[in-house]
């Protein structure tokens, strides 16, 4: 049975899940409710069928599945807003960052299946990865949130403590591996192609080249072994990325950004 679901924070990761699940198909736009302050800024969607309202409250006691989609700084206030309206119906998804399911559990003060999801900004085009964890959860709640996810790109169950860990490598990465796609498109421009053409080459190059993870399930230095042949010029751009520290730069990235996120 369909859930009506209210997303709570019309940010743009709330606004990318509702628009995800309208284009995935996996709940009519009428049982989706979308809260904002600002409910202005939500007039396309809401010409796509889907509820708009400021009222965090009723948007809680007309749903089943409750999304909270607000930054880190305002979910206790909203958590507290909204504990009277939580049921024993109600599930709770946090797509928040940085905040524990004990802590959600602490300030709601009612046992209901909680989860914490990691999805990205691609989970509007339904190309997510979103990573999840749970707790009170029984295996048909599991199976619905997974579910949810899974029409919006891949999805991957995980120990609450590596919730940081694919924070970064998730979510920050996408901006990682836009970084590489705009470099790859300055170095393309200096070869000689205009910038709509090295855009369109680097965007579907990288979208190949993980497409080739995907379906052949195969390491990336195998993929890369079938295109370095020996003195080619693809080994020797290889090589002098290294040597300039593409590597360990993209690493050195990564820690830096988890060290920020678990130290602050």
């Amino acid at each position: 049975m369909q859930k009506k679901i209210a997303i709570i924070g019309g940010g743009n990761l709330g606004s990318a899940i509702a628009e995800g699940l309208i284009k995935s198909k996996f709940c009519k736009p009428a049982d989706i409710t979308i809260t904002k302050r600002n409910t202005a800024t939500l007039n396309s969607i809401s010409l796509k069928g889907v509820n708009i309202t400021s009222d965090n409250e009723a948007a809680v006691r007309s749903s089943e599945l409750v999304i909270l989609a607000v930054k880190p700084f305002q979910l206790s206030d909203v958590l507290n807003e909204l504990k009277k309206a939580l049921t024993p119906k109600h599930m709770l998804v946090s797509v928040v960052t940085g905040v524990l399911l004990n802590e959600i559990e602490t300030i709601v003060d009612i046992k209901l299946p909680l989860f914490r999801a990691m999805p990205n900004t691609a989970i509007a085009i339904q190309e997510s990865m979103t990573c999840i964890s749970y707790s009170n959860a029984t295996a048909k709640n599991i199976s619905y949130v997974k579910d949810l996810f899974a029409t919006l790109g891949k999805v991957v169950v995980i120990d609450e403590k590596l919730m940081d860990a694919a924070t970064v490598l998730g979510a920050c990465g996408t901006a990682f591996a836009m970084r590489y796609i705009r470099a790859n498109i300055q170095g393309g421009i200096e070869i000689g192609f205009d910038s709509a053409t090295a855009n369109l080459i680097a965007a579907q190059t990288v979208k190949g080249a993980a497409e080739l993870l995907f379906q052949k399930g195969t390491h990336p230095e195998q993929e890369i072994d079938k295109v370095t042949t020996p003195k080619g010029c693809t080994i020797v751009g290889l090589n002098e990325m290294e040597h300039q520290g593409f590597s360990s730069s993209l690493i050195k990235g990564i820690a830096t950004s988890y060290n920020k996120l678990v130290k602050g």
